[in-house]
């Protein structure tokens, strides 16, 4: 699997020391995982993008050109989770119908900043029509502004709060996703660690109470690897500067592991 290190932090506002260190600490996990849950080997080839974390439009075109010239699958490893602006511009070049899932506990659709930053780059992605409304499938959120809320009714974007996981059940909320992200030409998934509870994954730098087990994660993940269109995963927003005891490090790289 192609793995790309992408250690920006340009977009990350406030609290955006220590994300890019992610993608190097990441790596360097990936060799204690022997086997995949699923029994195979996971064999990385990894390559990086070189980031200047004082000129985000750099940063963003350099993103760009990367993931658009990718002829195979791959994983980003972030970086802040505006990185995924620029990756699904270039993702949505080279495919006629694109969709993403996105795991997050936020919307990210608060502002709409021009270069985008993390709190609104799936919000610039939809007003500037790099993908349809009816193609967003947001996963775990449990925490919003008011502003993002009417933003996605207004646009009728696809969410799936973490009240309907415990009122549904995994499962069954996995099949309404599968369902519909079957349907698109190819498929993109973003993993914002903070979708995980902060009792597994706290480092990160906003963390909100309410979130996915690990497993109840993985078990998502795994179901949507099997997914013929699924071409293009991010993992971002780790940050090991607030870690403890690299529990949050350790899972992104099996996250990595597994979709690999």
């Amino acid at each position: 699997m192609k793995i790309i290190k992408i250690g920006s932090n340009a977009g990350g506002l406030s609290k955006k020391d220590g994300v890019e260190l992610a993608p190097d600490a990441i790596c360097k996990e990936l060799p204690d995982f022997y086997l995949k849950e699923s029994g195979l080997m996971p064999i990385f080839d990894i390559d990086e993008v070189k980031i200047d974390n004082a000129n985000i439009d750099e940063t963003n075109a350099k993103i760009e050109k990367k993931v658009f010239g990718l002829d195979v699958p791959a994983i980003l490893v972030g970086g802040d989770h505006s990185i995924t602006y620029s990756a699904f511009k270039a993702f949505a070049k080279k495919y006629q119908n694109p969709g993403i899932i996105v795991f997050d506990a936020h919307p990210d659709c608060e502002n709409d900043f021009s270069p985008p930053t993390h709190e609104d780059w799936l919000r610039v992605l939809v007003e500037e029509e790099h993908i349809k409304n009816e193609n967003v499938i947001l996963v775990g959120i449990r925490n919003m502004h008011s502003n993002e809320n009417d933003f996605l009714k207004k646009n009728k974007i696809k969410t799936y709060p973490m009240k309907e996981f415990s009122h549904e059940g995994n499962s069954e909320v996995s099949d309404a996703i599968m369902s519909v992200a079957r349907g698109f030409d190819a498929l993109y998934v973003s993993i914002d660690i903070d979708a995980v509870d902060p009792a597994f994954a706290p480092g990160t730098g906003y963390i909100e109470p309410g979130g996915f087990t690990s497993r109840e994660l993985l078990y998502m993940l795994q179901r949507i690897k099997l997914l013929k269109n699924l071409k293009l995963v991010d993992v971002v927003e780790v940050n090991p500067k607030k870690d403890v005891n690299g529990m949050t490090v350790a899972l992104a790289a099996k996250i990595v592991v597994e979709m690999s």
